[in-house]
């Protein structure tokens, strides 16, 4: 049980370790986004018409009755996507956000190692390999869909997926080090 769960937390500090050499040395974290010709006159805009309204906007704005006729005829003559806006004053890398992530990734590790204890599975590849099937399946888990449905970059969906694929890999490989099975 305590070699389980070091494989687990050890694991996470794996992830986040990948998580942020992925996003802050490498130039993987900002793949697919692009910067906003014209910004200044668009925040200022942002800025009148959201003001302190933190929060994810879609547009153009679907009908409350959901009528898709009425929405497609907005579409045609409208641009359309998502906004996450914050107000003026927010911050990035926040140590709570950094936590967040933290805790995040410790408690994806922790799951994929007792489902790996759930298993026969005993050769250091096949345990590896084991995490990086987690590791597929929660990368389309959201990657794709938001591919799908709401229009992100092809570039940042693989990528995403990529870095999400390459964090359970390196929890598989320091879970696999740690739990030894025999058959």
């Amino acid at each position: 049980m305590n070699r389980t769960l070091l494989a687990g937390l050890l694991g996470g500090v794996a992830m986040f370790a990948w998580a942020s050499i992925a996003h802050m040395a490498l130039p993987l974290g900002g793949t697919g986004i692009s910067e906003i010709p014209g910004e200044p006159a668009v925040l200022n805009s942002m800025q009148a018409a959201l003001g302190s309204n933190a929060g994810m906007y879609m547009f153009p704005a679907m009908p409350s009755d959901s009528d898709m006729k009425v929405y497609g005829q907005k579409l045609a003559v409208n641009p359309s996507g998502i906004l996450i806006y914050r107000p003026p004053g927010a911050t990035m890398l926040e140590p709570s956000q950094l936590i967040i992530e933290f805790l995040t990734e410790t408690l994806e590790a922790l799951i994929a190692v007792w489902l790996l204890t759930q298993t026969r599975i005993y050769s250091f590849g096949a345990r590896v390999g084991f995490f990086a099937v987690i590791g597929i399946l929660c990368s389309l888990g959201t990657n794709v869909s938001y591919w799908n449905w709401y229009g992100y970059p092809g570039s940042y969906t693989l990528v995403y997926m990529m870095i999400q694929i390459v964090e359970f890999l390196v929890a598989g490989v320091v879970a696999a080090s740690l739990l030894r099975k025999t058959a």
